[in-house]
C-alpha cells in the first residue's frame, strides 16, 4: 500500500498513538541547516490533525523548532512505515507538574505518507526497554502521558 497519501491521520495512525510509543521526528538542524533526527516516546494524538509530544527542554529539538517549525514524526505501525509532516510549536517550554525539566509540542498534521517501500510490510513492531528503575519509568511515564492529556 505504499504511496498513500493523507491530509491527516487515518484511524490505525491514530490509534497507535493513544498510548507511548516509540517515533522519531527529523528537524531542521539550526546550526548546519540539514536533517536532525531524534527518536522520542511521549507522544499523543489529540485528534486525527494533532500530534503532541514532550521532550527534555534541553533538547535540540526546540531550539530547531524556535528557528524552522517544520517538523516529521516517522511511526512504524500498521503493517507499515509512515511519515507525518507538519508544523511543530512549542506549547510550553516547561510543564510545570513533573519532575523532570519537560516541554511541551504540538504538530499540526499536514500530510500523512506511507512510505514503505513497494511490495513489503512491516512484521514486527519496535520495541525497546527502559534502562533504568522500572518503577520510576512508569511512575514517570503516566506522568508525563497525563500531561500530554490535559494538553
Amino acid at each position: 500500500m505504499a504511496n498513500e497519501v493523507e491530509p491527516f491521520l487515518i484511524k490505525p495512525l491514530f490509534e497507535e498513538l493513544q498510548k507511548e510509543r516509540f517515533v522519531t521526528i527529523a528537524t531542521i538542524d539550526y546550526e548546519k541547516g540539514g536533517p536532525n533526527v531524534s527518536a522520542i516516546s511521549w507522544v499523543l494524538a489529540k485528534d486525527h490533525h494533532t500530534i503532541c509530544f514532550a521532550v527534555d527542554n534541553r533538547s535540540r529539538i526546540l531550539e530547531n523548532i524556535k528557528r524552522n517549525k517544520q517538523g516529521v514524526i516517522i511511526l512504524i505501525a500498521n503493517e507499515s512505515t509512515y511519515s507525518i509532516s507538519g508544523e511543530v510549536t512549542i506549547k510550553e517550554e516547561t510543564l510545570k507538574e513533573l519532575p523532570l525539566n519537560l516541554a511541551l509540542l504540538e504538530m499540526k498534521v499536514n500530510e500523512v505518507r506511507d512510505v514503505m517501500f513497494y511490495g513489503s510490510r512491516i512484521i514486527s513492531e519496535v520495541q525497546y526497554d527502559k534502562t533504568y528503575d522500572k518503577n520510576a519509568a512508569e511512575r514517570l511515564d503516566h506522568q508525563v502521558m497525563g500531561a500530554l492529556k490535559k494538553a
